[in-house]
């Protein structure tokens, strides 16, 4: 491919930043950095765009590089060193990188999205859960996109190198990110070829990321600011009795958020004192003990907090329209609310409702639970996804440390 000098190349980056629906705005401004840019080009006798340019640039006009290093550039900054990597972006992949998706319809192309209509159908017949759906479904829409802006317009023309040309414009992202979307791309062609829109097998020429989970030390909370977090919790209030159940049965039976936003009132098993649910992530069936301060919890609120509208869910929302939460809802603004109450510092971790989860399974782990037991707690599959949080157990960790001593006199 013949390299475009600066111009060509901030001529055809417009081209595509108008095709994905950027403001006249947006682009006014981009204008007028770009006329900088290609100014700053001339004057240093440049063609061509080079990273080196592009920081030259930035340093010259904003004096914002050290900033950067300190991680203290303010929201402008930020977007003058956004201009310029976008254009990096450009030149190497021939498409706009990390751009946010302000609209909720990625793809606006009505091939592709009638294509994504039948990837989805097709996820649903398989049996995926709902989030696996959203995840497949959301992945494939942005790599078609990235089809798009590489001039495709149908299946048929897919091949490997721009499959793989696609999976090169993830670097940076962690290693989780890239196997999702590797996973998802991977149902996605399965999906073409079992339709007969390619011939090709691509699904089994992708390279494989295996992104282990033990690589990460999971967020908990301390017995400490678990006390303050529902301390904080109104439970005078419908909202709060509401929230209360919610937290106990994440921080005590350590059901997933999704769980918890699909209980049903028959899930319910008040004379057996048991919870009993089929699982989203695994499919599979799950009985809890429910304990006397969760019972009561849920009690408090279906008698005295939840409104009174015709839905089979347990948990509604308490703002109009009232209804079941969205599947995208994970509740974590539930719990960044209560942190702020309590003056818990809400960066400090990651503090959603899955670090509740997290908080059980060390507790348990303190207490000298089999990991076994765990793993059933949990609903884990296998106890393999139940062992990251033996690293948790800092206690437990020290025991399994090597005396310096005997090892040196062993040299």
């Amino acid at each position: 491919m013949q390299k475009k000098t600066l111009e060509d190349l901030i001529h055809d980056l417009g081209q595509e930043m108008l095709r994905l629906g950027y403001t006249e705005g947006t682009m006014k401004f981009y204008r007028r950095r770009w006329r900088m840019l290609i100014q700053f080009a001339r004057e240093k006798g440049e063609t061509y765009y080079s990273e080196s340019l592009g920081i030259d640039f930035v340093e010259e006009y904003f004096r914002i590089l050290e900033k950067d290093f300190d991680r203290a550039l303010s929201q402008s900054e930020t977007q003058e060193l956004r201009i310029i990597r976008m254009i990096g972006d450009f030149q190497l992949h021939n498409t706009v990188l990390r751009r946010y998706y302000k609209h909720k319809e990625i793809l606006t192309d009505p091939y592709f999205i009638d294509i994504s209509s039948h990837f989805k159908q097709y996820c649903t017949e398989k049996d995926y859960s709902n989030v696996t759906i959203d995840h497949y479904v959301k992945q494939s829409e942005r790599f078609m996109d990235y089809l798009v802006s590489q001039s495709i317009s149908y299946c048929r023309a897919i091949n490997l190198t721009l499959i793989n040309d696609y999976i090169k414009t993830l670097a940076g992202y962690t290693y989780k990110t890239v196997e999702q979307n590797i996973c998802s791309i991977r149902a996605f062609c399965r999906f073409l070829q079992e339709t007969g829109r390619v011939q090709t097998d691509f699904a089994s020429k992708m390279p494989m990321v295996q992104a282990r989970k033990q690589t990460h030390i999971p967020s908990v909370w301390t017995p400490d600011e678990l006390k303050k977090l529902v301390n904080a919790i109104d439970k005078g209030s419908p909202k709060g009795k509401r929230d209360y159940a919610i937290i106990l049965l994440a921080c005590c039976l350590g059901l997933r958020c999704t769980d918890i936003k699909n209980l049903k009132m028959e899930n319910f098993h008040w004379e057996e004192k048991q919870l009993v649910f089929i699982q989203s992530k695994t499919r599979s069936a799950l009985s809890l003990p429910l304990t006397p301060e969760v019972g009561w919890a849920v009690i408090d609120y279906l008698k005295y907090g939840r409104p009174k509208i015709d839905s089979p869910y347990v948990f509604v929302k308490h703002m109009a329209p009232f209804g079941p939460f969205s599947e995208g809802d994970h509740l974590n603004q539930l719990i960044k609310r209560y942190m702020e109450l309590a003056h818990l510092p809400t960066l400090k971790k990651k503090r959603g409702m899955h670090s509740l989860r997290h908080t059980l399974a060390s507790m348990l782990l303190e207490n000298d639970t089999p990991l076994s037991a765990i793993s059933d707690i949990l609903g884990h599959v296998d106890t393999d996804s139940t062992a990251v949080y033996l690293k948790v157990d800092i206690k437990k960790l020290k025991e399994c440390a090597l005396d310096f001593e005997e090892v040196s006199s062993h040299e």
